[in-house]
């Protein structure tokens, strides 16, 4: 491990399970992420060692079998993670985010149902809000859940599933206008459904159907879905929390320990990114001399290594603030957005250190320069992160009188 990116007031446990993290990401993710990726394999032994290590289970109360630990904990495992291939982290994500969901919202029982099972992997969650016609305009879906009875009646269409097809539980987001008066604000009228479902493709329940995988640039060996429902029946204590109109305020929750998820994802491709320019920089020589003695590529480590300690630090306060109690939109979208930004900026550089190599798919720096992308829109665009970060800061330095 290098000077860069080393995170302060850490205790014992924490260090014990980064270090575990870590071996394990240099021992059985590395070697073989490169190969997987091009193959767009699912990649199955990586994430039954995963399950051993508990990772899907970190941040689970232990008096459910997780372990317990902080959003802190689990952002610097993502890192981690990430380093070594980003799919990965993405398949720990979805479920990490409806786990949350079902810690912080879900009733007495949904949390004893589904909580142990979810700690060890067993079950396996996705959620799902974006639709065809949409993506970062939530309160515009159309996805409806009208209740009949002791259930509700599922229609609609989503899109951009993480997981969809491994998953075995999906937190769905649709509409609800039972008991509201007309005119109500829209989000008031959204509903967050728990959806059980069998793993797979083509229809996987009565009522539901996931497709098939979408073919993706990047992002590769994890499944992305869209969802089907046509007729899904859902019964009534499957609403998240028990009570109908809370799915906004409840999604919006998990999105933004997602966005802190999704700016430690853009930490660890970026260091990985940098591990391979500064050796590659070392290895290759032109005009006689390895091309790190020349200015111009010391000019771009510097900016690199810069941008992967910039990155690091503000993800870490974004987790650390929500660890703390206290409200973390700003942190959590600021450090998503310079995450994002300088990882694709840094994972560039690497790039054009390796010259005509890195065009080559024999270099892994050809893979993460395609991975880089999909953190710019993951969880909210930049756009999006800088909507919510001019707002909150209106917010914070408004003018009195």
């Amino acid at each position: 491990m290098g000077r860069l990116a080393q995170t302060e007031g850490l205790t014992d446990v924490q260090r014990e399970i980064l270090a575990t993290v870590r071996d394990f990401v240099d021992k059985e993710i590395i070697p073989v992420a490169t190969d997987l990726e091009h193959r767009d394999e699912y990649p199955t032994e990586i994430v039954e060692g995963l399950k051993e290590l508990g990772l899907f289970g970190l941040m689970i109360p232990e008096e459910y079998g997780g372990l317990g630990e902080s959003l802190l904990t689990y952002a610097l495992c993502v890192e981690e993670i990430a380093r070594g291939w980003m799919s990965v982290s993405g398949i720990i994500n979805t479920h990490f985010i409806v786990a949350y969901m079902l810690k912080q919202h879900g009733t007495a029982e949904q949390r004893e149902h589904f909580l142990p099972r979810m700690a060890t992997g067993e079950v396996r969650g996705a959620f799902s809000m974006s639709e065809p016609g949409l993506g970062s305009d939530v309160s515009a879906i159309t996805s409806k859940g009208v209740r009949d009875g002791d259930e509700y009646v599922l229609t609609g269409q989503k899109m951009w599933l993480t997981n969809g097809g491994s998953s075995t539980l999906v937190a769905v987001l649709c509409r609800t206008d039972e008991g509201l008066p007309e005119g109500s604000a829209p989000h008031k009228s959204m509903t967050t459904f728990l959806v059980e479902k069998e793993p797979g493709f083509g229809q996987v329940r009565p009522g539901l159907t996931i497709p098939g995988k979408i073919d993706k640039m990047g992002y590769k060996g994890v499944d992305t879905t869209e969802l089907i429902m046509d007729g899904l029946r859902v019964p009534a204590d499957r609403v998240l929390g028990g009570t109908t109109g809370r799915g906004f305020y409840q999604m919006m929750d998990g999105v933004e320990v997602g966005r802190v998820n999704v700016a430690a994802r853009g930490c660890g491709v970026a260091q990985r990114a940098f591990e391979l320019g500064v050796a590659y920089a070392q290895q290759r020589h032109t005009f006689g001399k390895a091309i790190a003695q020349h200015q111009a590529i010391q000019f771009k480590l510097a900016e690199m290594g810069t941008k992967v300690e910039a990155a690091h630090a503000m993800m870490v306060r974004a987790a650390r603030t929500k660890d703390s109690g206290q409200r973390n939109d700003l942190e959590a979208g600021m450090a998503k957005y310079l995450a994002s930004e300088y990882c694709k900026e840094v994972v560039e550089d690497a790039f054009r250190i390796h010259g005509g190599y890195g065009f080559s798919k024999e270099y892994e720096i050809e893979r993460l320069y395609r991975e880089a992308p999909m953190l710019l829109i993951g969880e909210g665009t930049a756009e999006i992160q800088k909507m919510i970060i001019g707002r909150r800061l209106l917010e914070e330095y408004r003018i009195q009188g």
